[in-house]
């Protein structure tokens, strides 16, 4: 299984970014895709999942209304879509292959077993 991201980097405050992550090795019909992010000093934030087959979806309050997550079958590949970013969302965001998004939503010391190698998302002021 192999989870690469793109589409991180350095964006002002109030602009938007889309991450993608590309999967493969499962098939996005079976596995839930989740992003969590980590900044520097700080714990792990589940940010958004989809599940198995776009049967649910999860937002954390923090990105709630800010971010969409979505999944194209054709390209096995899930994007995080997100607007109006401010400087707390700066971190490295990283994407994870699960069979449900109970992982992302509770985070602390999940254990992953497929994660990408993430992308750096800066908010300047």
């Amino acid at each position: 299984v192999q989870l690469v991201e793109s589409g991180g980097g350095l964006v002002q405050a109030g602009g938007s970014l889309r991450l993608s992550c590309a999967v493969s090795g499962v098939l996005l019909e079976d596995y839930a895709i989740g992003w969590f992010r980590q900044a520097p000093g700080k714990e792990r934030e589940g940010v958004s999942c989809i599940g198995a087959s776009n049967s649910s979806t999860f937002y954390a309050d923090s990105v709630k209304g800010r971010v969409t997550i979505s999944s194209d079958y054709a390209k096995n590949t899930v994007y995080l879509e997100m607007n109006s970013l401010k400087p707390e969302d700066t971190a490295v965001y990283y994407c994870v292959a699960d069979l449900t998004c109970w992982g992302i939503r509770t985070i602390s010391g999940y254990p992953f077993h497929y994660v990408g190698q993430g992308t750096q998302v800066t908010v300047s002021q």
